[in-house]
């Protein structure tokens, strides 16, 4: 248990910056880490008490952490808003790291692929995005963009930009893909109408949707995989 006094009391190498000079990142633990962060506590409680006392709320579980907002964050005393924006934006960086890919383009041959594509993307998003993948004529993934970004049940998607994303690329097909922060894998009405639209008029300029994958955190829906293309 972690002392509530001040962290400039503590032996120089219990301290999180120290230790970690000392002893190397991999020696601090998750509280540690989000100390450094955000620097200081208050009065009752350390940083590294504060730093517990955030990843208590999630179960100690950093992917459960990680979907905390800012609003969230500020509800604790000792944290504002400044050290809010530090603490995700530490948390956006390693959701980046992971979406680093290497020179060599992934090529789709599964709905699985996709979906571990996309999983860096929308892993922990508390709000629903449309993205599209594009691809070229060997099926591997040129890149992804977001077309629209909503709320927690909805977003508008204007098949106009889908098209004109592919055609500036120069792809040669397209994957549809959004997520469900409600974790429901299955697809709505609306979700159908669209894909059937985009389906139709893709086949008219001859720039194929190959699937539209619904993503969720715990998995997902694929229209291709359930013959529904």
């Amino acid at each position: 248990m972690y002392s509530s006094f001040t962290i400039k009391t503590w032996a120089e190498d219990d301290r999180p910056r120290e230790k970690l000079v000392l002893k190397g990142r991999k020696t601090l633990s998750d509280a540690e880490l989000i100390a450094i962060l955000i620097g200081s506590g208050h009065r009752e409680k350390s940083a590294v008490d504060l730093s517990q006392e955030l990843l208590d709320v999630a179960g100690n579980n950093l992917k459960d952490f990680s979907k905390l907002t800012i609003a969230d964050l500020c509800k604790f005393k000792g944290i504002g808003t400044a050290k809010a924006v530090t603490i995700l934006a530490a948390l956006e960086l390693g959701r980046r790291r992971k979406d680093s890919n290497s020179s060599k383009k992934t090529k789709v041959s599964s709905s699985k692929i996709v979906y571990e594509y996309v999983k860096p993307i929308f892993e922990d998003l508390h709000i629903e995005e449309f993205h599209v993948l594009l691809l070229n004529r060997a099926n591997e993934i040129l890149r992804s963009i977001q077309i629209s970004q909503g709320g927690v049940a909805g977003t508008v998607v204007d098949a106009r930009v889908i098209f004109k994303a592919g055609i500036d690329a120069m792809a040669s097909s397209i994957i549809l893909v959004h997520n469900h922060p409600s974790g429901q894998m299955v697809p709505s009405p609306e979700d159908i109408k669209l894909t059937r639209e985009l389906i139709s008029f893709g086949k008219m300029i001859d720039l194929p949707i190959l699937d539209h994958l619904i993503y969720t955190d715990n998995g997902y829906f694929s229209f291709a995989d359930k013959g529904m293309l």
